[in-house]
């Protein structure tokens, strides 16, 4: 027996001791041919920019989603993560190759040394950044630096020929990912949210924390374009509607063994009505949160199927201050589901949402076919629901293209009710703030009019010549491009939260989830009170 223990120790060294060497031998050979190409190569080279192919091409062949992020790219890449970027703090809009201010971000550098909305920026550190083709990674460049240093700005003011030079120091800006919280109704409450960061848990409670305070008794959570973030956020914000000790999410790999997260405090919304709103741009810590609702039967998905990204990513920095995200989990939902849709072909994986497009996905609940073994229950009511492929709503609601028009594609496309809408408020800004002193006032009584409407036709005929006038197409468009000029104006004016007031107006899904939440089909859906 001793003998048998020992040779099965002996093999298992050796084993070891050969899967190493394999792995030193590939190392070795990366090294070899990078040495060769610097050495004997035609031309010059660049080694680093090498390196970080190999990188890439190497990643690439094991899922879609681990990935290389270069040194240079890094700040950025983190910058929604951790909810926060060093910086002036201003919301800005290039128009007419000219940076302009859009707003300030309160309490930020900006504002505390009096910058306004409308100002356009002309030098920074006496260099010329108007009329030379500027672009967004240029103004980030040039504005973002480390704490406490400082840039001067020039700025033109109105119609004053004169520059201003303020000399501001950069701070901690935050960014926010909840976009709006506002009452829908006068019982239900609703927050968008577009990722999950580290400051998403405190966000959101803060926005139901208000809401309460105007009557929530039943809250729409939207998760639409929200391509997620980090996976304890997930389950810290799924920990507000969950009660006791529920699973949320569980993720294990070859090298990671099980870990369960579980609900473990008092949440802020475990009753109430809650509905989560989802679309095809719905992904990865998005599923987790609105797989755990729908599993524990807490509450209804609205929406579209999501995306269908079930792989765990751990960031890990590299010695040269890159990083590359790596997969090392898959995860899964409390009663099991593993929601990853098949990536074995990359480029299906990359068109997968043009194919649903063309399939009719969109248009019908129908179209979308799961096998039977993929077929799972929910954990307290039993209701079906499906692993692989994304979390399928409980309420199909079908994209919506009334009001769509070519005509009308190619104005938005084309960034004009972005930049009319700031032209139009660069222009008129004192005289609508006086008209309505009130967000609620330019709500109920602005109106885009005639003339509104005449202004922006005549602009659009010297910007884009070629983009000729369709009267019917227009016809078709008006309403919807109407609804969009008056949302732009609300945020340049104000902000996010505003726009949302209005432009979800037009937004299906949550009409149809306010439908369902104020009347007794979600009642009939009999989900769980605990």
């Amino acid at each position: 027996m001793k003998i048998i223990s020992t040779f099965i120790f002996s093999l298992t060294v050796l084993v070891t001791i050969a899967q190493n060497d394999s792995k030193l031998s590939t190392s070795i050979k990366f090294d070899e041919v990078i040495s060769y190409v610097n050495r004997m190569y035609v031309d010059d080279v660049n080694a680093e920019e090498l390196t970080n192919t190999a990188i890439v091409a190497l990643l690439e062949k094991l899922d879609p989603h681990s990935t290389f992020i270069s040194k240079d790219e890094v700040d950025d890449a983190n910058e929604k993560i951790n909810g926060n970027f060093v910086g002036v703090g201003i919301r800005f809009q290039i128009l007419k190759d000219t940076l302009h201010v859009v707003s300030t971000i309160p309490g930020g550098p900006s504002e505390k040394i009096g910058l306004l909305a409308g100002d356009q920026i002309i030098r920074v550190s006496d260099t010329l950044i108007a009329g030379i083709g500027l672009k967004n990674s240029d103004v980030r460049g040039k504005l973002l630096g480390d704490k406490g240093t400082k840039v001067l700005v020039s700025v033109k003011r109105g119609k004053s020929p004169n520059l201003i030079n303020f000399t501001i120091t950069r701070d901690v800006i935050p960014v926010h990912s909840v976009d709006a919280a506002y009452m829908v109704s006068s019982s239900t409450g609703y927050i968008k949210l577009n990722s999950f960061s580290r400051t998403s848990l405190e966000e959101v409670q803060d926005g139901m924390k208000k809401l309460k305070k105007e009557g929530m008794q039943n809250l729409i959570l939207d998760l639409q374009g929200n391509g997620g973030g980090l996976l304890y956020t997930a389950k810290h914000i799924a920990d507000e509607f969950l009660s006791g000790n529920k699973l949320i999410v569980y993720s294990e790999g070859r090298a990671q063994p099980r870990i369960d997260l579980n609900s473990e405090t008092k949440g802020m919304f475990e009753t109430g009505k809650l509905i989560i709103l989802t679309d095809e741009y719905s992904a990865s810590a998005s599923e987790i949160l609105s797989g755990a609702v729908q599993d524990w039967d807490r509450g209804l998905i609205v929406g579209r199927r999501t995306y269908g990204k079930g792989l765990v990513q751990r960031p890990i920095d590299l010695s040269d201050g890159s990083q590359i995200r790596l997969t090392i989990a898959r995860y899964y939902t409390p009663s099991g589901r593993f929601i990853q849709k098949p990536y074995e072909d990359v480029e299906s994986y990359r068109s997968d949402i043009l194919d649903r497009y063309e399939h009719g996905e969109f248009m019908s609940q129908d179209s979308i076919n799961f096998p039977d073994s993929l077929k799972r229950t929910t954990l307290l009511q039993k209701r079906t629901v499906f692993s692989g492929g994304g979390i399928m709503p409980d309420y199909f609601v079908p994209l919506d293209t009334v009001g769509t028009s070519p005509y009308f594609s190619s104005i938005v496309r084309g960034g004009h009710v972005n930049r009319y809408s700031l032209t139009y408020v660069n222009e008129n800004r004192a005289s609508i703030e006086k008209k309505y002193p009130k967000f609620e006032d330019f709500k109920s009584k602005f109106d885009i009019d005639k003339e509104f409407m005449d202004k922006f036709f005549s602009y659009l005929a010297v910007e884009d010549p070629k983009l000729e006038f369709n009267e019917k197409e227009y016809a078709t468009s008006e309403k919807l491009l109407k609804l969009q000029f008056k949302a732009m104006l609300a945020q340049d004016i104000w902000g996010y939260s505003e726009f949302y007031q209005i432009y979800n107006e037009s937004n299906e899904i949550l009409q149809r989830a306010i439908q369902i939440i104020e009347s007794n089909e979600y009642d009939k859906a009999n989900l769980s009170k605990i």
